[in-house]
C-alpha cells in the first residue's frame, strides 16, 4: 500500500512543483507590469474591501513569497511583503484575490465556512497519515490489514473532502477580485488580462492538489476492495 501511495505522490508532487515554478515566473512577469494608478497591493485591498462594506478586516504585511492568506479568525488580510509594497499587475490580482475571501467571510459564502471548520480535522489528518507512511516503512503496522486501510481511507478521506471544498472556494475569491478590478478600472486592458492569467495559474495549483488527494483516496479504496474479496 505505501509503494503505491509514494509513487502517486511522487507523480503528482512533479506535477505540483513544474506548476509552481510556472505560477511563480507568472507572478514574476507580471510583478514587472506596473499598474497605471500607481497603487500598491495594500492600497488595492483597502479599497476593494471599503467598496464591499468592509471595516473591520485590516490589511497587514506578513514575510515570505506567495505567503498571501486571509485569516477569519482575526480577520486579517496578510500580504507578502512584494505584494503589499508591490505597486504592479501581480500585487494587484494577489491582494484582490485575497479581499476576495473577506467578501465571502462577510458575505457567509457557505464553502469557505465549511473549509474553515475543517482546517482542525486536516490538521490533524495530516499527521495521521505522516504515521501511516512511517510505519509502512518501517514495518510496525501491517497496512494490509482492512482496519487500518479503513482508518487510512478515513484520514486520506479528509484530506480529499478539503481539497475539494478548496477549489470552489479559491476559484470564487479569483472572480470576484477580477470582476472588482475591472469595474473599479483598478486594471483594465493587458493589465486586466495579466491578473487573469496569473490567477488561472495559481487556481491550476489547487487543482493538482485535488487531483492527488483524490487518486489517493481512489487508491485506497480500491485496495481495500480488493482485501475484501
Amino acid at each position: 500500500m505505501i509503494i503505491g501511495l509514494v509513487i502517486i505522490s511522487i507523480l503528482f508532487g512533479v506535477v505540483g512543483y513544474i506548476l509552481s515554478y510556472r505560477l511563480k515566473s507568472k507572478f514574476k512577469r507580471y510583478s514587472e507590469v506596473p499598474l497605471s494608478n500607481g497603487m500598491s497591493g495594500k492600497d488595492v485591498a483597502e479599497s476593494m474591501l471599503k467598496s464591499n462594506g468592509i471595516y473591520d478586516v485590516q490589511v497587514t504585511s506578513v514575510e515570505g513569497e506567495l505567503t498571501d492568506h486571509y485569516n477569519p479568525e482575526n480577520r486579517t488580510v496578510n500580504l507578502s511583503q512584494d505584494v503589499y509594497s508591490g505597486r504592479n499587475v501581480a500585487a494587484a490580482a494577489v491582494a484582490a484575490h485575497e479581499c476576495g475571501h473577506a467578501v465571502q467571510h462577510a458575505t457567509a459564502y457557505s464553502m469557505l465556512a465549511l473549509r474553515t471548520k475543517l482546517v482542525p480535522v486536516v490538521t490533524l489528518s495530516a499527521s495521521l497519515q505522516q504515521y501511516l507512511f512511517m510505519f509502512g516503512f518501517i514495518g510496525l503496522a501491517t497496512l494490509n490489514n482492512k482496519y487500518i486501510l479503513l482508518f487510512a481511507i478515513a484520514a486520506f478521506g479528509v484530506t480529499a473532502l478539503f481539497s475539494i471544498i478548496t477549489l470552489p472556494v479559491e476559484i470564487d475569491a479569483s472572480k470576484r477580485a477580477l470582476v472588482w478590478l475591472q469595474s473599479s478600472n483598478i486594471a483594465t486592458g493587458v493589465q486586466y488580462d495579466g491578473a487573469r492569467d496569473a490567477l488561472k495559474w495559481a487556481a491550476y495549483t489547487y487543482v493538482a492538489a485535488a487531483l492527488a488527494a483524490i487518486t489517493q483516496l481512489l487508491y485506497l479504496v480500491l485496495l481495500y476492495m480488493g482485501r475484501r474479496d
